[in-house]
């Protein structure tokens, strides 16, 4: 593993452990077994260093969705991609999403680190209202919009399908945060609530 790859994982085990604010550069070089000056080289300062690792987790999760066929990203080519397979398909790759965010281990980090940090730096509780609230509303709104106009949901207000079906998800994964050993329960509360959100809004075949 290079130098910069290490200075980005020790870095986020110390945010996640310590919080954002308490962590310095000399501790993060330390923690890679170098010198601050040697640090300087690859990253100018602190916040560079999160700025690479918010990169990385966006390139691991592009990375991780074009293993399961979608772009993650692009609701314009997941929709089509959606709105094609089967309730089965589409509980397995509910699953598969839960359990990377779950076990990935930079996600896992991060996510803990923002849930440390939201309460005492209003701009890392901001990215976690970004990156757990706002983006996946904002991309499951558009998704539902496109399946209600082509007749595959009911009429409905997609905002409001996006929190009905988000929410319950994200509650499972800080259960399992918390509780690891509850992730089996998790996963089947997933796809019992997969399953009758489209007893509830899809247009029968």
């Amino acid at each position: 593993m290079n130098t910069k790859k290490r200075i980005i994982e020790e870095a986020l085990i110390l945010f996640s452990e310590k919080g954002y604010s308490d962590v310095y550069v000399n501790d993060i070089a330390k923690a890679v077994g170098i010198k601050a000056p040697s640090l300087y080289k690859h990253y100018k300062n602190k916040q560079e260093i999160f700025n690479a690792i918010l990169e990385e987790l966006k390139e691991g999760y592009v990375k991780h969705t074009a293993t399961m066929g979608i772009a993650g990203n692009d609701v314009n080519i997941d929709a089509g991609i959606y709105a094609d397979i089967s309730e089965e398909a589409l509980v397995e790759m509910g699953k598969n999403l839960f359990l990377y965010f779950l076990h990935d281990n930079q996600m896992r980090l991060f996510r803990k680190l923002l849930t440390i940090e939201q309460f005492r730096d209003s701009e890392l509780a901001a990215i976690y209202s970004k990156q757990y609230f706002d983006a996946p509303l904002d991309y499951q709104s558009e998704l539902f919009k496109i399946f209600i106009a082509n007749g595959k949901f009911k009429q409905a207000d997609a905002k409001i399908l996006a929190m009905q079906f988000y929410a319950p998800i994200y509650t499972l994964l800080t259960i399992c945060d918390r509780h690891p050993e509850r992730e089996q329960e998790a996963l089947k509360l997933l796809e019992a609530h997969i399953h009758q959100f489209n007893i509830n809004y899809a247009e029968e075949k």
